[in-house]
């Protein structure tokens, strides 16, 4: 099947009450672990890659490993660009072919994110490619850019003014999450969701799920986020195979033994998720 939009996807998932899993991939193995566990479980599935992702190894290459995954699997697969830190990487990804984008204006004023994700989406939208955009700063440390303390929170009545003004697809809103490794268990502002929710009509996205417990997970999901990120785990579960292999077998020198493994990992890992956010099953599966 031909890669697909994230925007079927996610108002699909509005209507029915569920998420779709967003996962980061950082190699092929992990492409292949992804889609591999959505086409088990016949659910929808969005790959993604940061900034720094691409510069490792660019665009093309992810892109083309994830056209190739999709292809040879009946479930919809999309491909979407995580934290686009600036409107000429997010047009060379729409260039590319990925079929969704994200701009991430949340480090600069209001104003300025408000300009910045127009200009992406009257760029993407004339295509039929989604936007998505983030509102308040998620904690942490994505890529380059810090998730900051000034202000964290998305203000409801913002978000509301943001997408009516931008026209933006989905939105992330930050109510307590970070990116990377949590310290303790992360105290969100579930309330904050909930009036989200009540006054914006386009998706919600959750970022830095890794290490949100899955019952948190699942009462976002209720009351309103649609699409769900997890990026740091899958590092830390594709890190655990090739560790456990190369411990256990120290003289091998065949980088497809100890992928194999990592896959392995991945592969349960995302299974796992696709579980928690509700989609499996929800994945069209074609004759």
């Amino acid at each position: 099947m031909s890669l697909v939009t994230t925007k079927d996807l996610l108002l699909d998932a509005q209507k029915g009450c569920y998420a779709v899993g967003a996962f980061n991939v950082e190699n092929m193995e992990m492409v292949q672990a992804v889609v591999s566990a959505a086409e088990a479980l016949n659910a929808p599935v969005i790959l993604q890659t940061t900034p720094s992702t691409v510069k490792y190894a660019g665009l093309d290459y992810f892109y083309a490993n994830a056209k190739a995954a999709a292809e040879k699997v009946h479930i919809p697969v999309a491909m979407h660009l995580d934290h686009g830190n600036s409107f000429d990487l997010a047009m060379q990804a729409f260039r590319v072919g990925y079929t969704s984008i994200m701009i991430d204006g949340s480090q600069k004023p209001f104003e300025e994110n408000v300009s910045v994700t127009k200009a992406v989406v009257d760029a993407c939208h004339p295509a039929d490619v989604p936007v998505e955009a983030e509102l308040g700063k998620v904690g942490g440390k994505e890529d380059d850019q810090n998730g900051g303390d000034n202000n964290p929170y998305t203000d409801p009545q913002e978000a509301k003014a943001f997408v009516e003004r931008t026209n933006v697809d989905f939105l992330a809103v930050a109510i307590g999450t970070a990116h990377g490794v949590y310290k303790g268990e992360p105290r969100l502002d579930l309330d904050r969701l909930s009036e989200i929710r009540a006054v914006v009509s386009v998706p919600l996205v959750l970022h830095g799920t890794s290490g949100v417990p899955d019952d948190t997970v699942r009462d976002c999901i209720g009351r309103g986020i649609c699409k769900v990120n997890y990026a740091t785990d899958l590092r830390i579960a594709f890190s655990k195979g090739v560790s456990t292999f190369l411990q256990e077998h120290p003289q091998t020198i065949d980088p497809k033994k100890y992928g194999a493994l990592g896959r392995d990992e991945v592969r349960q890992y995302v299974m796992q998720k696709i579980q928690v956010c509700g989609c499996a099953g929800k994945g069209y599966r074609m004759a």
